[in-house]
């Protein structure tokens, strides 16, 4: 029996490109010198003379473990994603969560430097007329951050088990523990590359598919054949990623940003309709669940999908409760508005006199 590869097509040259830019960026750095790595990794002062720096860069791992971490994520999230999207879509994707956030962090530290003069945020300075690079922008953290956005996106509810059955952890908590994880370690470590490398991973992620992805239609709430963009459903919400007790005063910093970005024409304004269309999207698209890739068995596997309908289910009647309860407060609050003409004495008055009139 013929053998064959089961990756996708633009998955497999992903992986080929980790693997050939990571070989060539140690070659650079053990062989000719630390100051050549700018070649493939990115250094704020020298990207606008070499400007693919902004794609090789996401792909130069340093060592043996960060080119492992970097494999799976583009093994595992790229064969789900590119066929869950198509190649044309899933490459668009890879794309704009690979330049553009190595092109923000590299603004971020430009102006950081500008401010602080400190040289090391430049990440090279001049040591006895020699360049000096501390360190690179480098790495796939923006895209395991964005990997996660979209699973969070597809699959929220699906459980990962690991460790047979020792850790539980839904998808949709996966980008707050890795952008809190991130985050601690930028802090206490002073991994700050990584710190902003995720974040900003995480919002260009959000953004692209909150507002301007194609979607396929896949709901029966929308009878047009206009083409659905972005994504509206309520869990995908940017407060949906925090926990509970976080996501009020999330959502209304989230609500004030997202009028103003209205106001100034960058975001088009969802409907009632868009958000309704987007429920409907998101549920139709969990109840294809997520491929076992961290579980062995069918029958763990038909269990979770089991519980994870129940879950989006759950979600949907109380999205639906309290789209009703809004529906009834607003309408409690119309019926008690007294009618002007009748609440203004003087109105009555006018009338009455008007009636007697011959």
């Amino acid at each position: 029996m013929q053998w064959r590869i089961n990756i996708p097509p633009l998955t497999r040259v992903l992986l080929a490109l980790l693997v050939v830019f990571s070989v060539i960026y140690q070659a650079l750095q053990y062989g000719l010198g630390h100051t050549t790595g700018h070649y493939l990794a990115l250094i704020p002062q020298w990207s606008v003379f070499t400007p693919w720096v902004y794609f090789t860069a996401t792909y130069s791992e340093q060592n043996i473990l960060t080119i492992s971490i970097a494999g799976a994520t583009i093994l595992y999230g790229g064969k789900y994603l590119e066929r869950a999207w198509g190649s044309v879509e899933f490459g668009k994707f890879i794309l704009l969560v690979t330049l553009l956030p190595n092109f923000i962090a590299s603004l971020i530290y430009v102006f950081l430097f500008a401010i602080t003069r400190n040289d090391s945020l430049a990440y090279v300075f001049l040591q006895a007329d020699i360049p000096v690079c501390p360190g690179f922008i480098q790495g796939s953290v923006a895209l395991q951050g964005a990997f996660l956005v979209a699973f969070k996106q597809l699959v929220p509810e699906h459980t990962v088990t690991i460790l047979k059955g020792a850790i539980r952890i839904r998808v949709k908590h996966f980008p707050a523990v890795f952008l809190a994880a991130n985050t601690a370690s930028g802090i206490v470590l002073g991994t700050d590359t990584a710190l902003v490398l995720a974040w900003v991973g995480f919002m260009t992620s959000w953004t692209y598919l909150r507002f301007y992805k194609k979607q396929p239609e896949i709901s029966t709430a929308s009878t047009s054949d206009t083409e659905l963009r972005g994504d509206a459903s309520e869990t995908f919400a940017f407060a949906s990623f925090w926990p509970d007790a976080m996501q009020p005063p999330v959502a209304a910093l989230a609500d004030r940003i997202y009028n103003v970005l209205v106001a100034l024409r960058v975001c088009t304004p969802f409907t009632a309709a868009d958000v309704e269309v987007g429920n409907e999207q998101a549920t139709a698209r969990g109840e294809s669940g997520l491929p076992s890739l961290l579980t062995n068995g069918g029958n763990k596997a038909s269990r979770n999908k089991q519980e994870d309908a129940e879950r989006r289910r759950a979600l949907a009647l109380k999205a639906l409760d309290q789209r009703l309860h809004a529906a009834s407060a607003n309408i409690k609050q119309q019926s008690s508005t007294p009618d002007s003409s009748a609440a203004d004495p003087s109105n009555a008055t006018r009338e009455t006199s008007a009636g007697d009139q011959p």
